[in-house]
């Protein structure tokens, strides 16, 4: 498996990111191929939507203050937090731990790095539909390929970020492993490979996450199942089957 980065100028709202892919592409010497899969940062498919919000014109609740006291936030930030996420789980100082589209992340996906100064970021409204629609386009330019949109998260007990698949198109993103046999001829019960996760975290490599503007990673040769109507939903597993959570016990705040 190869991973390409594909470098872009600074996005604005409006910017037509499959123009941008494909012209980067050329610039940095990366053709794109059939079957690639090209890894798309949440935060420039929602920047490219207009999905920014100027904090001086946000008013927070008496919620938001509550918790930007607790864990030394900007109020405004936390209000637009709050209007994010599905769920607010908790905190440490500087985030909050929120449930967004069934996705434990930091802050709802609200981010201030690499939005413009006073404004956050937020994700595609429908990182799902996002994910079909530029696969679409592509193809309407005779480019047969996978799209995977993706944004950084923490995991427990774990120093760093590592990635989260958000929305797939055009491949399976879990292999489900049970049935089969490990070495010893134990069947497997309940063990499946987060296919698209960890194509993600691995692109997240050659992306970065400061002033890389490498928004855009190619994939080649992932050993994936390619198809059609494959869904991001298929990786996700409630909560009451969920082994860290369900064990925690995390319920909103």
């Amino acid at each position: 498996m190869q991973i390409f980065g594909i470098k872009f100028p600074i996005v604005k709202p409006g910017d037509d990111l499959v123009s941008l892919t494909i012209e980067g592409s050329k610039r940095s010497g990366v053709p794109i191929l059939n079957k690639d899969i090209l890894v798309f940062s949440a935060k420039v498919i929602g920047v490219s939507q207009g999905r920014l919000i100027e904090l001086s014109r946000v008013s927070p609740s008496e919620k938001a203050r509550e918790l930007a006291t607790l864990y030394n936030l900007d109020p405004s930030f936390v209000e637009v937090v709050l209007r994010e996420s599905d769920a607010v789980l908790g905190g440490v100082e500087y985030a909050l731990l929120t449930i967004k589209k069934n996705v434990v992340i930091a802050n709802g996906g609200v981010d201030q790095s690499n939005a413009p100064p006073g404004y956050v970021a937020l994700w595609p409204e429908d990182p799902q539909r996002s994910a079909e629609d530029l696969r679409r386009r592509f193809g309407e330019k005779g480019l047969d390929v996978g799209v995977l949109i993706t944004d950084s998260r923490t995991l427990p007990m774990r120093m760093g970020n590592s990635s989260v698949a958000l929305g797939v198109s055009g491949f399976r993103p879990i292999e489900d492993l049970r049935g089969r046999k490990d070495l010893y001829g134990r069947t497997m019960r309940v063990k499946r490979l987060a296919v698209a996760d960890n194509i993600a975290s691995a692109a997240q490599l050659v992306m970065g996450e400061t002033s890389e503007q490498t928004p855009v990673a190619v994939v080649r040769g992932a050993p994936v199942q390619y198809g059609e109507g494959f869904k991001i939903e298929e990786a996700i597993i409630p909560m009451e089957e969920c082994l860290i959570m369900h064990v925690l016990g995390k319920r909103p705040v």
